[in-house]
């Protein structure tokens, strides 16, 4: 009897040390998280809140010191007049169109049109004080034959432009390609503003339409420039050809300067090149203004680049959807280009890996599901669909209102740039730059140039699909595994939420690539200005930081939440144990 009350009793004191345990462990735990809270909160919104009371005390003192240097910071710029590569917005977007919108369906609005944060970002592409005039003699001339199709060629010319300044060379207006794919025979003042794009650089590189008739025959040094080369190359190797020739060419310009870790105005210089020096003819840059106008009487628009030309499906291998037969002369234009090193593809491991562009159909469910209506106005940015109608009536089954330079205009105001693909290029450059949403179908030059120049204007919306991830849905929705409705439209919204053009540095190689290879997987330069040209306005790096900071202290405190809750329900398990 006595051995039985003195188990009771250790019994008792057990479960009284481990109720004591428990208690415990939940209120260090409670001070453990009471303590983690408070230095969430010193770190990331206390210094807010203090430096909104220091604006506060000094924003007095501010405006006098804005009103007293006209506004302007002492900042100017080195050319100040507009064109539609300065409109930061489309102005039906920021003004007119909202006034219409009712408040029920004003958040669908802007879910759909309206741009990601800028986080104060703008242009900042003046030279430093340490960039100096070009020399009044340069060393020699330089002539450039551009290759590929329009853009391919614009980043190649701003690139020569930059080539020039590093080896102290008169350029030479570049040549264009006229054996490409497209066969264009323009000249570059048919497609550029020559006389423009000489007055532009002279504070830069010094630029001639013409090689001086006494140099016409004399000797040239040809040469291919190397990939993705570094200032080092050109200031030694390169400009050391001075010293036997009078003129240097370079036979290829595509990719002939590095991406990454130049010098800062070399890279400020290439953007300057790029959206503005480099403009577009005055009649190419009036008729692309003058679609845009069309197309905005009527609302939005998105731009569609839709890459589904015979060329680009040549290339690429991709044949998902055509017949044999298609299949097979697609594979013989592959054969008889030589450029196109790769000859040998896998249609289906090339789609799977997201390699291919998306199909006409493939893109009218990707806009459906992201929750576009069938009335959007779409602009498609794009030569001649392979398949033609037949093809796009996959598309227009979801979006009946599709347009194109042909129906925006009439037959007679398209006459002067019809039979020259680059011009024609070049007008769907311009709408896709100044339309409210830009969606590229597959990761091409042009789409690539639009995607940097729209970030360049203010980070304008810019939806790139996930093609890889899209594909695997899409094959679902083939086997019936899935169908299309609120769970695609919830999986390709989640998918494309951080893929909507907003802010971030330029990517750099991907990781675990070696040697040459790192520059193939590189974010192309023009693709992504950020952090090159790219800057916070003065006085406005406080406000971006303190709105990252805000950022990450709701998703720390996020995190915490989860941990409070896991741990929350550990305690309670142990004491209901």
């Amino acid at each position: 009897m006595q051995r039985q009350l003195l188990g009771q009793t250790q019994l008792r004191r057990s479960k009284y040390r481990v109720g004591s345990g428990v208690l415990v462990r939940f209120l260090w735990l409670c001070g453990y998280l009471s303590v983690t809270f408070a230095a969430l909160l010193s770190t990331y919104a206390f210094p807010e809140l203090l430096s909104v009371f220091r604006q506060q005390r000094s924003q007095k003192y501010t405006n006098y010191q804005i009103t007293a240097k006209g506004g302007d910071l002492g900042v100017q710029s080195r050319r100040t007049e507009l064109s539609w590569k300065q409109e930061f917005l489309p102005p039906h977007v920021s003004r007119g169109n909202l006034a219409n919108v009712t408040a029920d369906n004003h958040d669908g609005y802007n879910k759909l049109w309206k741009p990601p944060p800028n986080r104060e970002y703008t242009a900042c592409v003046d030279p430093s004080s340490k960039y100096k005039a070009p020399p009044l003699q340069s060393r020699g001339y330089l002539l450039v034959s551009t290759n590929g199709g329009l853009n391919q060629m614009r980043a190649g010319i701003c690139d020569m432009v930059a080539v020039a300044r590093l080896i102290n060379a008169t350029l030479v207006i570049p040549e264009l390609d006229k054996r490409s794919f497209w066969a264009d025979n323009s000249n570059f003042s048919d497609i550029f503003d020559d006389d423009y794009f000489i007055e532009a650089l002279r504070g830069d590189v010094p630029v001639v339409k013409k090689l001086p008739p006494e140099l016409a025959s004399a000797p040239r040094a040809s040469r291919q420039f190397r990939s993705w080369s570094n200032t080092k190359y050109y200031e030694e190797e390169v400009a050391s050809l001075w010293d036997e020739y009078q003129v240097i060419k370079a036979s290829k310009s595509d990719a002939r300067l590095a991406n990454n870790d130049l010098p800062s105005d070399i890279q400020k210089l290439r953007c300057r090149v790029h959206y503005d020096a480099l403009r577009f003819a005055p009649v190419i840059e009036a008729f692309g203004k003058m679609l845009v106008e069309r197309l905005r009487a009527n609302g939005p628009f998105i731009a569609l680049h839709l890459r589904y030309e015979k060329d680009m499906l040549a290339f690429s291998g991709c044949t998902y959807g055509l017949t044999d037969e298609d299949a097979d002369l697609l594979t013989l234009i592959r054969y008889r280009t030589p450029h196109w090193k790769v000859k040998e593809i896998n249609a289906a491991e090339q789609r799977a890996k997201g390699f291919c562009p998306l199909t006409p159909k493939e893109v009218g469910i990707f806009l459906k599901s992201l929750g576009y209506p069938e009335s959007t106005q779409i602009y498609v940015a794009a030569g001649e669909i392979y398949g033609g109608d037949e093809r796009m009536a996959d598309l227009r089954m979801y979006f009946p209102n599709l347009l194109r330079k042909e129906t925006v205009a009439t037959a007679d105001e398209l006459a002067p740039f019809k039979n020259h693909a680059s011009q024609m290029a070049a007008l769907d450059y311009i709408v896709s730059v100044e339309s409210d949403v830009f969606v590229p179908s597959y990761s091409g030059n042009m789409a690539r140039a639009v995607e940097g120049h729209r970030r360049f204007l203010g980070h304008r919306k810019t939806i790139i699909p996930d093609r890889k991830e899209l594909v695997a849905l899409f094959d679902k929705l083939e086997i019936g595994e899935l169908e299309e409705g609120s769970e695609l439209s919830r999986s390709i919204v989640l998918l494309h939420r951080q893929r909507q053009g907003a802010p971030r540095k330029r990517k750099g190689p991907i990781k675990g690539t070696k040697g040459r290879d790192r520059f193939r997987t590189e974010e192309a330069f023009y693709t992504n200005p950020l952090p090159d040209c790219l800057c916070t306005k003065p006085g406005m790096s406080g406000k971006a930081s303190s709105s990252r900071k805000h950022q990450t202290f709701l998703h720390a405190v996020s995190d915490l939440g989860s941990k409070v809750e896991h741990q929350a329900v550990m305690a309670a398990r142990d004491l209901q144990q």
